[in-house]
């Protein structure tokens, strides 16, 4: 029975062992990936975090810029044609269609 507790007791110690050798093994896969990624990322040329939120807020002021003036087009163009006698959008001062 003393043999058998002994033999389970070294079956332990090499089992922990194991177990913290492992745990220094994935510590440094994972850096060597991490590594790994962050050079492949920088070789990618990819844009900032930063940058992208700077151009989408570009993006959104060009757009609500373009729909502003489309408004105003729209509201010229409506007064211009009773007085220039077309309808057609886009066609601000036409000439009149012969009938």
């Amino acid at each position: 029975m003393q043999s058998q507790s002994r033999l389970l007791d070294d079956l332990a110690r090499v089992a922990a062992g194991a177990a913290g050798a492992l745990t220094g093994m994935r510590g440094e896969v994972e850096s060597r990936l991490r590594d790994q990624l962050e050079r492949v990322l920088a070789r990618m040329d990819l844009v900032t975090r930063e940058e992208f939120e700077a151009v989408k807020e570009m993006a959104a002021r060009a757009r609500a810029e373009q729909e502003a003036l489309q408004r105003r087009l729209d509201a010229l163009e409506a007064r211009q044609a009773p007085a220039g006698g077309t309808s057609e959008p886009g066609k601000l001062g036409a000439e009149p269609s012969a009938q």
